[in-house]
């Protein structure tokens, strides 16, 4: 059918929407399926919940004991474990309060012989909780400092009566120093934090000052004026040393005696640094998380009045020098945090981009936390690298694993947990600024991994469906990054911060200069009538054909256009075909095309399997395979009545799907995974997690939350979206 002839298109809609009424074979049922022998892995995470532990999934805030344990903050945890304990390599808990129930973690903390302090934000979940003193009123937002004996964290460290002594929620209250209430959706939060025994000191960020608390009473003893201070480092002489202009291009650094007093003390920066966190070893010396294009800790040495860098510790440019994204020790991408122990041990905590003060990044890109002997060796390092991501096998490299902006290798032959390594990251906000990861949502996104005429491309969908992005690859220029090549933009939502992009979405972008940046001359809006937004489906076949399964609208097919002059894949809305619904669906929510037999599998549902609306993400309460799709009458092979039952708990619903080898893998929101024969749709079995992952795995929330791979050895790698914590699932499984 040639792709120009809009009449004979539309003859083609409607001729398949007709022949597959007609077409058809027996519905299929499923009766109960045995348990699959499968063994569980993991990637992406340290620690894999078999014992109860992970390593969180980002850390913004770091606070070390002369002993060396290391205290964490961040913002988010899925799981809750905002504040953590880790010593020796080893997670010792988190503090727990910060998550549901109004509860967040913050981006500072601090420590001394007897407490543990950190921000946190208290909110009324919408006004539905309701508590004077325990949560703020309706439409307000606090935030503060939660104070826990640093021996038992979990546990509240009161300094003021408890609205309700039986409440848990209210006891944490009795631990709380509000600092500040203001409207729901601004931000107000605490920028830093540093105690002594006797002494607490709080960046009030917002209200341009530090506030000075007794250490046990928490009663304020005084305040000075400060720009937007952020980190504070405490000196031995009791002097404070503050970042200033926290969030701003370019902060700085300010030395006060401990009144408040503005000191003299010079201390030059680089130019392009970007001071995030600071803090005082054994001997002194002033050590400075630069997040600039440095990526190091900048080590100065007091001379007399001034102050001279001395040493540093990290390579020079991080993770983007030598090979771009190549992870290692000193490689340092996103810092976060610094501090030392009475050994003159130095810990460092990344999140793959630094701290942030906003909501458009942060989790998702990765958090690690390392320490470090004085003299530069790693000691240790924990990883907690991934969220809301999935996981798919590079086509031209079998042992070679994408996630949303990380690469794994894998090597099968060790045991679970031990089986994948980091090898690299696939963002780099110096080289390419532009890249939508840092300017669309929060999380880079469910992979999709091609090769087209000889080379591999990466797509990548967001959580919502929205939009897809897809990037090419050049080893010799820019090592493990992941270029910027074409992005199909859905609703305007979540495409306004993308650097020169029409308004409201509904376009088509390519990197036809090849520089990896948005240039306003490189999109091409929509110029039909029927818009993109809309739809939960997305498919790259193998032959790199984009389907776009629309719900009540039908299905569309971006037909492959080849390569342009720069190595970047072409997509147009001249080469779109749109398939009307087929029979028997009246809303279609996945197409899953096999371009090698012509055979397109379509999930959604029918006027007697109607879409539940509460379940927003689902595949479908029915599969159907349609052969010879292409040749203008499809043939519907069966149709499959998928596990559908909202009402149990946790719900068997289809969450996602993926056809691979010879079967269709379907995954259920708890992360149950039903496995069907494609060509005859028998269930053959169904498997979840294993003891190496504590029997557990959070909720598959994405669309596209399972993929597979078949290995040449005929055993099928099926990876299923975990974001509890921090990592992918990845399953082994031999058909017998």
């Amino acid at each position: 059918m040639p792709l120009s002839n809009p009449d004979r298109r539309l003859r083609r809609t409607l001729a398949l929407a007709a022949m597959c009424t007609f077409i058809c074979t027996s519905s299929v049922q499923t009766i109960a399926a045995p348990q699959l022998n499968v063994t569980t892995s993991w990637i992406g995470n340290t620690f894999g919940n078999g014992q109860g532990a992970w390593m969180q999934i980002n850390v913004t805030a770091i606070a070390v004991t002369p002993e060396g344990k290391v205290f964490t903050n961040a913002p988010w945890d899925e799981s809750g474990a905002e504040i953590s304990a880790y010593q020796d390599g080893k997670p010792l808990g988190f503090a727990g309060g910060t998550h549901g129930w109004g509860g967040a973690g913050g981006n500072a903390v601090a420590v001394n012989h007897r407490y543990l302090y950190a921000a946190v934000g208290v909110g009324n979940e919408k006004g539905h909780l309701v508590g004077s003193g325990i949560w703020p009123a309706k439409g307000s937002q606090w935030y503060g400092i939660t104070r826990r004996p640093l021996d038992e964290p979990k546990r509240a460290a009161a300094f003021q009566t408890s609205p309700d002594p039986i409440n848990p929620h209210a006891q944490l209250s009795a631990s709380f120093l509000k600092i500040n209430e203001v409207p729901v959706g601004t931000h107000a939060d605490i920028g830093g934090l540093a105690a002594t025994d006797s002494t607490l000191y709080v960046s009030n960020t917002p209200m341009n000052r530090i506030e000075v608390y007794d250490a046990n009473s928490m009663q304020r003893k005084t305040q000075w004026d400060v720009q937007a201070p952020g980190r504070i480092a405490l000196a031995a002489d009791g002097s404070v040393w503050v970042l200033t202009g926290a969030g701003s291009a370019h902060p700085r650094i300010e030395h006060d005696s401990a009144d408040g007093k503005r000191l003299d003390d010079t201390l030059a920066l680089p130019d392009d640094s970007l001071p995030v966190d600071l803090a005082f070893d054994p001997q002194q010396r002033l050590l400075i998380a630069d997040n600039g294009p440095r990526q190091q800790i900048l080590i100065f040495t007091r001379n007399g009045k001034t102050w001279t860098q001395s040493a540093t510790l990290g390579e020079r440019g991080g993770i983007f020098s030598g090979v771009a994204g190549r992870p290692g020790p000193g490689r340092f991408n996103g810092l976060t945090g610094v501090g030392t122990d009475a050994r003159g041990n130095i810990y460092v905590s990344t999140n793959g981009v630094g701290p942030q003060h906003d909501d458009s990044i942060g989790a998702g890109l990765g958090a690690t936390l390392e320490a470090y002997t004085p003299a530069g060796k790693r000691l240790w390092n924990l990883e907690g690298l991934l969220f809301v991501d999935g996981a798919w096998v590079d086509p031209q490299r079998p042992n070679s694993v994408y996630t949303g902006n990380k690469r794994f290798e894998l090597d099968l032959s060790k045991p679970p947990g031990q089986d994948w390594k980091y090898v690299g990251f696939l963002s780099n906000r110096f080289r390419y600024p532009d890249d939508p990861v840092f300017h669309t949502d929060q999380w880079p996104g469910l992979p999709t991994a091609r090769a087209l005429n000889g080379h591999t491309f990466l797509f990548l969908t967001d959580m919502y469906a929205d939009h897809l992005k897809i990037y090419r690859f050049d080893a010799q220029r820019d090592g493990e990054t992941a270029i910027p090549s074409g992005f199909i933009a859905g609703r305007g939502r979540g495409v306004q911060n993308v650097p020169n992009a029409p308004p409201g979405g509904d376009w088509i972008w390519r990197d036809a200069n090849g520089n990896g940046a948005f240039d306003a001359d490189e999109f091409t809006r929509n110029p039909g009538r029927d818009h993109l937004a809309g739809g939960w489906g997305w498919w790259i076949d193998t032959r790199g054909d984009i389907w776009r399964a629309r719900d009540d609208k039908g299905i569309w097919r971006f037909r492959f256009g080849g390569l342009d002059a720069k190595g970047n894949p072409i997509y147009s809305y001249d080469k779109l075909d749109k398939y009307a619904i087929p029979a028997p669906f009246t809303e279609v929510h996945r197409a899953i095309y096999e371009p090698q037999t012509d055979t397109l599998y379509v999930t959604g549902y029918t006027a007697d399997a109607p879409h539940d609306p509460g379940f927003w993400k689902e595949a479908g309460r029915v599969l159907v395979r349609y052969d010879k799709w292409s040749s203008g009458h499809p043939e519907q092979r069966y149709m499959l009545r998928l596990p559908w039952d909202p009402k149990a708990r946790p719900p068997v619903t289809p969450a996602g799907l993926t056809v691979e080898g010879q079967y269709v893998f379907v995954v259920e929101p708890a992360g149950n995974v039903h496995v069907y024969d494609k060509d005859s749709a028998k269930e053959i079995g169904t498997f979840g997690p294993g003891a190496e992952v504590g029997n557990t795995s959070g909720w598959v929330d994405v669309p596209f939350g399972i993929t597979a791979h078949r290995e040449g050895n005929g055993e099928y790698l099926v990876f299923v979206e975990e974001d509890a914590r921090g990592k992918v699932l990845m399953y082994r499984w031999k058909p017998a």
